[in-house]
């Protein structure tokens, strides 16, 4: 049983997914006061916060029992995640859960500064009807420059483009090839972007490298009457060079939704002395279908990572998978299988593991190293096993890891083959995903085989000769042990053979005892997957 604490507001759907799975005990405590958490917070395994709750080092300190950390929403920078890190600690977060709502926000404050609805509002509330005081500008033909083309800077582009604006965008971070499925224009510097553009939007995380990005150089860069949005995070920008260029009438409408400090001091609010600024706090996720996005994500979310089940969004894994995710999942469920198959079949003592990525997957060989070291650790450990903490481990037990790629091979585009070898002693373990989608181990030693890496494994090596695979369904029948798949691999005819029956229930130690009793037989192992 895991102990699951959150300790901000999330919406019942994702506390329904927490208190229905039999394996979860919740505790709800979105009130909680500081003092309090650093009391209790020994007894849990997983906690859930917002941006209410630090999750820092004296926290961690006190946390004796912590897996998993689950952000409810996208940024982490509540998150002392090098602490998190050094813990073997997993944080997991949402991205996309909150996309529309952040777009829809980011597009609603660009319309407000555009068409000056804010103030036009504002006026009628006074009684007044003065048409000419509030004309406007259109979004069509305007030149708009996205900072960050992740997911919810993706969702404005394609709003902006449909309105008819030119999108031109500055991510180091993607590849040409999303800005071309987008029709956006990616530039290569951020000070192109800047000059260029008629309303400028933000769309990056806070980190060290993006906190200030946007200063005193950039606001002097930009066009006289510039548009300016930001949605993202406040300490992107030095709010102080805003004003002081708000003092000049550099923009022609400011839209902001974030502030470095929340809620906003006597410092930040000097920004709202101005007219041409419209404002909100910080509710750029605040939608209904948004909230419950994020619950039910980040309930799935450290489910998975308490259970040592693949997840999507580990935010400090020793590596980073954001484009083509889904053209690699299923690679990165094989590879962890891989190396739960090797533990298995071959012993976990090994003292080194090589691990070969070939074709085009290989530019992700962090991520699927990553999930071969935890699926080989973890039949052998007594304790969860995490992608964050799997290289860490394996350094602690001696394990040399070997890393190596190589071009497809004739006969699989992309293909993953994980050795091990001490006193003599080598085993091999290959695997491919067919379409990208269908993991399958096809190579085990020197035998080419097929075998589906799920549910219970007899894998055996015999004599091959006629009437061994009729000796083992019969005793296996006997024990009314189902089979529900078989596969062979051999190297010549006659001599030894590889074996694979899939069952549908596990196999006791006196029935493996009786298979490997069987003359032909020259070993017999039962693999769980």
């Amino acid at each position: 049983m895991f102990k699951v604490l959150v300790t901000d507001h999330i919406s019942d759907k994702g506390l329904e997914i927490l208190n229905n799975d039999p394996d979860i005990d919740l505790d709800y405590q979105p009130e909680i006061q500081w003092a309090e958490l650093l009391e209790i917070i020994k007894d849990y395994d997983a906690i859930i916060t917002r941006s209410r709750t630090p999750v820092n080092k004296e926290l961690l300190e006190r946390a004796e029992r912590l897996k998993v950390v689950g952000r409810a929403g996208v940024g982490v920078d509540n998150v002392d995640l090098e602490e998190c890190s050094k813990r073997g600690i997993l944080v997991v977060n949402t991205p996309g859960a909150n996309t529309v709502g952040a777009a829809e926000l980011t597009m609603a404050h660009m319309y407000t500064i555009l068409r000056k609805l804010h103030l036009a509002h504002e006026s009628m509330m006074r009684g007044e009807w003065n048409r000419k005081k509030f004309m406007g500008e259109e979004l069509d033909g305007k030149v708009v420059g996205i900072v960050g083309l992740g997911n919810v800077g993706s969702q404005v582009a394609i709003r902006c483009k449909a309105s008819g604006a030119k999108v031109i965008a500055y991510d180091p971070y993607i590849p040409k090839e999303k800005g071309e499925r987008l029709g956006v224009e990616l530039v290569s510097t951020l000070e192109e972007l800047i000059k260029r553009s008629d309303i400028i939007t933000l769309h990056c995380p806070l980190t060290e490298e993006t906190r200030g990005m946007i200063g005193r150089k950039e606001f002097e860069m930009m066009k006289d009457g510039v548009y300016f949005v930001n949605c993202a995070r406040g300490g992107i920008v030095d709010e102080d060079a805003m004003y002081d260029f708000m003092k000049k009438g550099k923009f022609a409408g400011i839209g902001l939704d974030v502030f470095s400090k929340e809620p906003p001091d006597d410092r930040i609010r000097r920004l709202f002395e101005f007219p041409n600024i419209s404002l909100s706090p910080h509710i750029g996720a605040n939608t209904y279908e948004s909230q419950d996005k994020v619950a039910i994500k980040i309930a799935q979310q450290v489910i998975a990572a308490l259970k040592g089940e693949f997840v999507e969004a580990a935010v400090n894994a020793p590596f980073t998978v954001t484009e083509g995710f889904e053209n690699i999942k299923a690679f990165l469920l094989l590879a962890e299988k891989l190396g739960s198959f090797m533990t298995q079949y071959a012993g976990g003592n090994f003292k080194e593991l090589h691990i070969e990525v070939r074709g085009s997957i290989s530019e992700h060989i962090k991520p699927i190293v990553a999930y071969v070291l935890k699926g080989f650790l973890s039949p052998i450990l007594d304790r969860v096993v995490n992608i964050i903490n799997a290289p860490f481990l394996a350094k602690e037990r001696g394990i040399k890891v070997v890393e190596s790629m190589r071009e497809e091979t004739e006969i699989f585009k992309d293909f993953i083959k994980v050795s091990v070898k001490e006193n003599g002693k080598e085993h091999t373990i290959g695997g491919t995903a067919f379409y990208g989608k269908i993991p399958k181990i096809m190579l085990v030693d020197n035998y080419w085989i097929d075998i589906d890496p799920k549910g219970v494994i007899l894998i055996f090596e015999n004599k091959d000769v006629p009437g061994v695979i009729a000796k083992i369904g019969e005793i296996l029948a006997r024990h009314n042990i189902n089979i529900a798949g078989f596969r062979l691999g051999r190297l010549e005819k006659g001599k030894i053979a590889l074996g694979a029956l899939q069952v549908d229930d596990r196999i006791t130690e006196p029935v493996l005892e009786e298979i490997n009793d069987v003359p032909e037989i020259i070993k017999a192992k039962e693999i769980i997957l």
